[in-house]
C-alpha cells in the first residue's frame, strides 16, 4: 500500500488523547475536504509503496501498545484488513481513523469515524465539489460501522451553524451523545483556541464531548507528529 509516513507520537484527538501511539498514515483519499490538514495524502498524494510485512516490522520496532491507522482514507488502502489483523494479533490496540464513506473489514478496537459536513466541500473546484458532495456522507456505511465496531464520532466544526447538521446525523444514526466529539477546524493552535469557548459551550448544552487537538498545540501544523 502507499504509505505517506510512519511515526511515534501521542494521540492528539478523541477519547485516547495523550496516549503514546504509532501512526501509520496511508496515502490516497476518495474525498477532497477544502480544509484537509494532510493534503499530501489527498489533494497531492505522496508516499512509498510498502508491503504489510515491512509495515508490521516498522510498527513493532517502536515497542508501543497502540497503533493508529489513518490517512488519507485508510479504508481504501489495499491490504489494510491484513495489516490491521496482523497488528492486532501482535497484541496492539488498533484505532482506525476514517471519514466513514467506505467500509472495509478491518481489525479494530476503536473506529474513529469523522463524517464530513457541508463546509468540507471544495466549492471553488467544481469537479471535486461534485464528487465530494456526492460521496462525503454514506448513511449505509456509517450504520454498518456503528453496528460492527466500538466507535467514536468525531466532527470537525467550523461554525455554530454546523451543529444542525451534526444533531441530525446523531439522531438518524441513533448515536449516544457521550460518543460524539466536537473539535474545532483550524490550521493553528491560535485558530483552534479562538473557537474553543463557543464550541465547549455547545458541547455542554448537548452532552457532547470537546476534543482538543493536542499535537497542533504542541508542535503546530507539522507532519510526523
Amino acid at each position: 500500500m502507499k504509505i505517506a509516513e510512519v511515526f511515534h507520537s501521542v494521540q492528539g484527538e478523541g477519547t485516547l488523547v495523550g496516549v503514546p501511539s504509532v501512526f501509520v498514515r496511508t496515502s490516497g483519499c476518495n474525498l477532497r475536504c477544502v480544509w484537509c490538514d494532510t493534503p499530501y495524502t489527498s489533494w497531492s498524494p505522496e508516499g512509498t509503496e510498502t508491503g504489510v510485512d515491512d509495515l508490521v516490522a516498522q510498527v513493532l520496532a517502536f515497542r508501543c501498545g497502540h497503533a493508529v491507522v489513518t490517512g488519507g482514507e485508510p479504508m481504501i488502502a489495499p491490504g489494510v484488513d491484513t495489516l490491521t489483523a496482523r497488528l492486532q494479533a501482535a497484541g496492539l490496540h488498533i484505532t482506525v481513523e476514517t471519514a466513514g464513506a467506505v467500509f472495509a473489514p478491518v481489525a479494530c478496537d476503536l473506529m474513529s469515524v469523522s463524517p464530513k459536513l457541508r463546509h468540507s466541500t471544495p466549492t471553488a473546484d467544481p469537479r471535486w465539489a461534485q464528487v465530494h458532495e456526492r460521496t462525503r456522507l454514506r448513511l449505509d456505511v456509517l450504520a454498518k460501522l456503528r453496528d460492527s465496531y466500538a466507535c467514536q464520532w468525531k466532527f470537525v466544526v467550523a461554525s455554530p451553524e454546523d451543529l444542525d447538521e451534526i444533531d441530525g446525523l446523531v439522531r438518524e444514526l441513533r448515536v449516544p451523545a457521550s460518543h460524539v466529539l466536537l473539535m474545532a477546524e483550524g490550521r493553528s493552535a491560535a485558530e483552534i483556541a479562538s473557537k474553543a469557548l463557543w464550541l465547549t459551550g455547545l458541547c455542554i448544552e448537548r452532552g457532547y464531548r470537546y476534543s482538543p487537538r493536542v499535537h497542533v498545540d504542541i508542535w503546530g501544523n507539522r507532519r510526523g507528529v
